[in-house]
């Protein structure tokens, strides 16, 4: 039997990246998948199909995660649809970095939105189908710059830092309903992100690697795997970094 045969999950910005290797990675092992992002285009058809070649339901929904009364919407669609939500990866998340003295409001906001407002409004709305199935799965995709910081992205690792603290209080509160809360913390993950950067500025970075290396989402995806399945039945309330050694 698969590690999550019949589950449904739910996967925020999912369309592409380390969302969409989560998405692919459960369904290999048998996960029904709904999943979100800003917009429903090519690439999230294409995404969809991918996750249906499993052979598994799968459904995207058009959803500006960041917005309370939308996220209650599409979680009640997905509801209908899919009649449950076992698994809750919160990975929506974007980056306006700057210098925090030169640092807009509008770029704070921004960013403090998509990133942490949007699980607190995802979670509000799985809870409570959560509690009645007295079973559920929460996984915030924090960063490792939510533990040590980083110069220049004061509002993404503020963001970050905050995933990790709504996972553990998640977890204290909901312990007893049978359901868990966990926050992966990528370290320097290629994805189209930080293909954007230059060179020299990856070279670097991948020399303060003990592994040499940048990651893959499918790193990513593993440690996710691990996490919504029983393998991880008694972890909760705990961050796994997923960095080759970055940050010890």
């Amino acid at each position: 039997m698969k590690l999550l045969e019949g589950k449904v999950a739910v996967v925020t910005g999912a369309a592409r990246g380390i969302g969409k290797a989560i998405a692919l990675k459960f369904a290999s092992e048998g996960a029904n998948i709904a999943f979100t992002d800003l917009v429903i285009d090519e690439k999230g058809l294409e995404t969809q199909k991918e996750i249906e070649a499993f052979g598994v339901k799968a459904k995207g929904y058009a959803s500006n995660a960041a917005n309370f009364d939308e996220t209650h919407s599409v979680v009640s669609e997905i509801l209908k649809d899919f009649g449950r939500v076992d698994i809750l990866v919160n990975n929506a998340g974007i980056t306006k970095d700057g210098l925090m003295m030169r640092m807009g409001e509008n770029q704070w906001d921004a960013v403090l939105n998509v990133n942490l407002k949007s699980a607190f409004n995802f979670i509000h709305a799985c809870t409570p189908i959560m509690m009645k199935q007295r079973s559920g799965n929460i996984i915030n995709m924090a960063s490792v710059v939510g533990v040590h910081g980083n110069a220049g992205q004061s509002n993404y690792a503020a963001s970050k830092a905050g995933l990790i603290a709504l996972a553990k209080s998640v977890a204290q509160e909901l312990g007893s309903r049978g359901i868990r809360a966990n926050a992966i913390a990528p370290g320097f993950i290629i994805t189209d992100m930080t293909a954007a950067l230059s060179e020299d500025i990856r070279k670097e970075w991948c020399n303060k690697i003990p592994l040499r290396r940048g990651g893959t989402p499918e790193d990513v995806a593993n440690i996710a795997l691990f996490l919504a399945s029983d393998m991880s039945s008694y972890v909760s309330g705990q961050v796994i970094q997923v960095d080759g050694g970055m940050n010890m």
